[in-house]
């Protein structure tokens, strides 16, 4: 395995850099934005969906199209080029069919950045089967500093000036991504021969994978109704705009720690039984989250947990695809954590979490929450069984 040098990283640096200063602050302020343009509850969590629902099948799509042409940077610079254009739908005043139509057509076109960099990142930084961890960390960082500098800047511009300027953050932010990806060298990567290909069912059907991605799968719902609801449940509560993007900053910083040393702590414990130590902090966050988010320093504590959560979970996923799809199963493989992960889990949490909050209240969204992670808890006991 040919292991890239810092300057062979540098380029995913900047495209983790970039998209997660797009994901910083249009994933925490896209519902504020649009309850402030007038949308109810329901609709804005099925607007959020729509992020999910192109999580489902656009990068399996996608990752099987780069498999089979190897033009992986091509097919970035595409996407984020469309995407930016797309943007500019923003700053119409759509109905919500029509708005729904422009954050899943830009959607689709960001859904596969993220998992088709992972596969390419995790080609250059595996040895002899192995995530190099420690390299892999010093780059996926670069994208948490991303978020953490819009998270917060986007807070503090929208508490002093309205949320009106939405839509030009948006397409900045992609103008951004668009460079980066443009920057990138554009290295075509070996294809196999038709008959070399190798099918991705009998993999599927190992009890240790089917596992993993049920564990995958609750752990992620657990986060995801945080994504889409979090801002909400604050904003209910009370908390100024700057004030939850200093929340969602926390759990950020910690997360940064974490990618920073996690070459030095990661390998104490097997992956699988991180991903059992993740769940269990998870349930602990949300019990906190969802009973006592009115005294602040507890909402600290608990975005404090994201560094487990969040930051060593991650890590431990994208290891163990790696280790299951190796090779020519890479580009799938890291194609079906992000749909089982982001896609599936984000229709049925937005759709869910809107009802669930509609009747009952912000709160019960994270008691949903706590169950869902007790849940992978059990899957990610199974997977450490196995393994």
């Amino acid at each position: 395995m040919i292991r890239s040098g810092r300057a062979g990283l540098a380029p995913f640096a900047l495209l983790s850099a970039s998209y997660f200063a797009h994901v910083g602050f249009f994933n925490p302020y896209l519902a504020l934005w649009l309850k402030d343009m007038g949308f109810g509850l329901v609709a804005i969590s099925l607007l959020t969906a729509a992020q999910a629902a192109t999580r489902v099948v656009g990068p399996y799509g996608w990752g099987w199209l780069s498999d089979r042409t190897g033009e992986r940077v091509k097919l970035l610079r595409y996407g984020a080029t469309a995407s930016m254009l797309v943007g500019l739908g923003l700053f119409l005043n759509l109905p919500v069919a029509a708005l729904f139509g422009v954050l899943l057509v830009m959607f689709i076109h960001t859904s596969f950045m993220m998992p088709m960099s992972e596969a390419a990142m995790a080609h250059r930084v595996t040895h002899e089967g192995q995530l190099d961890v420690h390299r892999y960390g010093r780059v996926r960082l670069w994208g948490s500093w991303g978020f953490l500098v819009t998270v917060v800047a986007a807070g503090w511009w929208f508490e002093r000036h309205g949320l009106s300027s939405f839509p030009a953050w948006t397409v900045g932010t992609l103008v951004l991504v668009a460079v980066s990806v443009w920057w990138m060298p554009d290295l075509k990567e070996q294809v196999e021969a038709a008959n070399e290909r190798l099918p991705i069912g009998p993999i599927l059907r190992q009890a240790q994978v089917r596992w993993l991605f049920a564990a995958i799968f609750f752990h992620i719902f657990a986060h995801v109704l945080v994504y889409v609801f979090f801002s909400l449940y604050l904003d209910e509560l009370g908390y100024s705009k700057t004030a939850i993007g200093l929340f969602w900053a926390v759990g950020v910083i910690v997360e940064i720690a974490w990618f920073y040393g996690q070459g030095r702590w990661s390998g104490r414990i097997s992956w699988p039984a991180w991903l059992v130590v993740a769940s269990l902090l998870m349930v602990l966050r949300m019990v906190l989250t969802a009973g006592a988010a009115q005294w602040w320093w507890v909402l600290l504590l608990a975005q404090a947990l994201h560094a487990v959560t969040f930051a060593a979970h991650h890590t431990a996923c994208i290891s163990l695809i790696s280790q299951h799809f190796s090779g020519r199963l890479r580009g799938r493989g890291q194609a079906l954590f992000t749909v089982v992960g982001y896609g599936c889990t984000g229709v049925v949490g937005g759709a869910i979490g809107g009802v669930l909050s509609e009747h009952w209240g912000l709160s019960a969204v994270f008691w949903l929450s706590s169950a869902a992670a007790l849940v992978a808890v059990v899957c990610g006991l199974r997977v450490q069984r196995l393994h």
